[in-house]
């Protein structure tokens, strides 16, 4: 990986609202989510992760613990930074992070072309295709 620092970041703080204008720029503007499904509710309570490099927030994703268990979700990566290793270095970071909690069972849905991103991180894909914000998903656990 480049040099970034994977850091976990108090939501509203000057880092966090990095991250925000991050995904606003790769789900809204380059991939067409509609705002309203990019940022919701699970904003105010989960634990956002983020990537600087050079200064500069490079990468971002949140974690929420969702009940039964901890969903990574919202994963982003500067379009320049891409292909440098900042998704897995928050993916790790964030499940060491939360290891311990809901009995280390892990979630999340990953973009289709995404799959193998998640998979070297044992997670397995079950059930059928479906459409999330435009674009199609697959549902994935790690337990």
């Amino acid at each position: 990986m480049a040099d970034a620092v994977v850091l976990t970041v108090p939501v509203f703080s000057t880092l966090c609202n990095e991250a925000f204008r991050l995904r606003r720029a790769v789900f809204v503007v380059e991939q067409k989510v509609p705002p309203d499904e990019e940022f919701d509710g699970d904003d105010l309570t989960a634990h956002h992760v983020v990537a600087v490099m050079d200064g500069e927030v490079r990468g971002t994703l949140r974690v929420v613990h969702a009940g039964e268990h901890v969903k990574i979700g919202r994963v982003a990566v500067d379009m320049a930074a891409r292909g440098h290793g900042i998704a897995s270095a928050m993916i790790a970071h964030a499940m060491n992070e939360h290891r311990g909690a809901c009995d280390n069972r892990f979630y999340l849905t990953a973009q289709s072309d995404k799959v193998a991103l998640y998979e070297r991180f044992g997670f397995t894909a079950y059930g059928d295709e479906f459409l999330d914000g435009g674009m199609p998903h697959l549902a994935m656990k790690n337990y």
